[in-house]
């Protein structure tokens, strides 16, 4: 197997920001501590910040992406943004399967199998997101549910470049609440083992992050468990300060 892969801290704004948001963009982007760490840092903003906050943050450690795309190149799609458009706006990344789209928006494996295609053919890292609810944990169904996810998200072709595993219990998004760490170590250990099963020895530069609630106080614990290999940040990424308390865990 690789070596370890470098730790990605992304951060998701989610439906947050308006233009003077970018202010906090600019903090982490020039931060003397993001450019002492050992970590790739992300974030994701809403589609109306995208190309603003890039342009920003051209030729500095801190990358911009966005938080979903179409399966499609374009069309007859009111409203929906393609992948084409991100990169086209200078965005690097996209999250996909976010469990808000995936119960928000009905959204299942095939559909976000799709839109990683389309992210990968306009050169984006794809970052899928995978994850039980509450009551797949309690039925303890939660490595049912994560294989079944990754099998039908993935497609065949997905490189430790252009993808991203992130583990995201639905339960512990915006409600406080995270994993224990024996569930976190569990859960990203049985990811890479799917991925070996499927994929060759690449799987073990795939980076997998973990997101739920993830915050500067429980950051340092989480992110040395084995196989995390970053964050996927909500809230917490909202605040400069925050995000890069994050990052200087590595």
């Amino acid at each position: 197997m690789g070596s370890v892969p470098k730790p990605l801290v992304a951060g998701n704004w989610k439906m947050n920001g308006l233009r003077d948001s970018l202010a906090q963009i600019e903090k982490v982007a020039a931060s003397e501590v993001l450019a002492a760490c050992n970590v790739d840092a992300l974030i994701c903003v809403p589609a109306t910040l995208l190309h603003s906050a890039a342009v920003m943050t051209a030729g500095t450690p801190l990358r911009i992406g966005a938080q979903d795309c179409h399966h499609q190149e374009g069309g007859a799609y009111t409203g929906d943004i393609s992948a084409s458009m991100i990169a086209d706006s200078l965005g690097s990344h996209v999250i996909v399967g976010h469990s808000e789209r995936r119960m928000g928006y009905r959204e299942d494996d095939a559909s976000i199998r799709s839109k990683t295609v389309a992210a990968h053919k306009s050169g984006l890292t794809a970052i899928v997101c995978i994850g039980e609810t509450e009551e797949e944990r309690l039925g303890d169904q939660t490595l049912d549910v994560l294989r079944r996810q990754l099998a039908g998200s993935l497609p065949d072709d997905v490189t430790a470049e252009n993808t991203v595993i992130a583990y995201e219990p639905v339960w512990a998004i915006g409600t406080g609440r995270t994993a224990s760490i024996a569930d976190i170590a569990e859960a990203h250990a049985f990811i890479r083992s799917e991925l070996s099963h499927r994929y060759d020895d690449e799987c073990s530069l795939m980076r997998l992050l973990y997101g739920g609630s993830v915050k500067p106080s429980n950051a340092a614990e989480i992110l040395r468990v084995e196989n995390v290999n970053g964050a996927l940040v909500g809230g917490a990424s909202l605040v400069a300060s925050d995000f890069l308390a994050i990052c200087s865990v590595y």
